[in-house]
């Protein structure tokens, strides 16, 4: 079961997306200097049910174009269905992973993929220096320029 230790909107984290974003707990990778290292522990935080999330999806319906997961790849089996909810409500999706690729049903399945471990000497999204990649799988477009200002 998959659980997050947070739910926010997301305005700049997915360009040109109204997100409603998740941060999956229990992610394995532990990367020094991880802004969400406090959600590494599986056992916290709320359950991302189905059921929960079609709730949430109803609630910000015309007001969300997609739904983020930052993490959740780990458990794949449990993260597909809910990216196959996302996607027959009509919005996209993306998920922040720290791995350089993803399992291929999630990506069938995916909008956007933000790959890459954090590396505090290499930056993020908005450096030129990252190691960080977002495609947009539709187009296979990288589109980092649109983080960097």
């Amino acid at each position: 079961m998959l659980r997050f230790t947070d739910e926010h909107i997301a305005f700049q984290e997915v360009p040109g997306e109204v997100s409603l974003a998740y941060t999956i707990a229990g992610c394995p990778l532990g990367c020094k200097g991880c802004h969400s290292s406090y959600s590494w522990h599986s056992g916290q935080g709320t359950a991302l049910t189905s059921s929960y999330l079609q709730q949430r999806l109803q609630t910000y319906q015309d007001l969300i174009s997609c739904v983020l997961f930052l993490g959740g790849e780990w458990q794949p089996q449990t993260l597909l269905p809910l990216l196959i909810m996302v996607r027959r409500a009509g919005l996209n999706s993306c998920l922040y992973t720290g791995l350089d690729d993803v399992n291929p049903a999630l990506k069938q399945q995916l909008t956007y993929l933000k790959t890459g471990r954090w590396l505090a000497e290499r930056g993020g999204l908005n450096s030129p220096d990252t190691n960080q990649v977002f495609t947009d799988l539709r187009t296979g477009q990288c589109l980092n320029p649109l983080f960097i200002q």
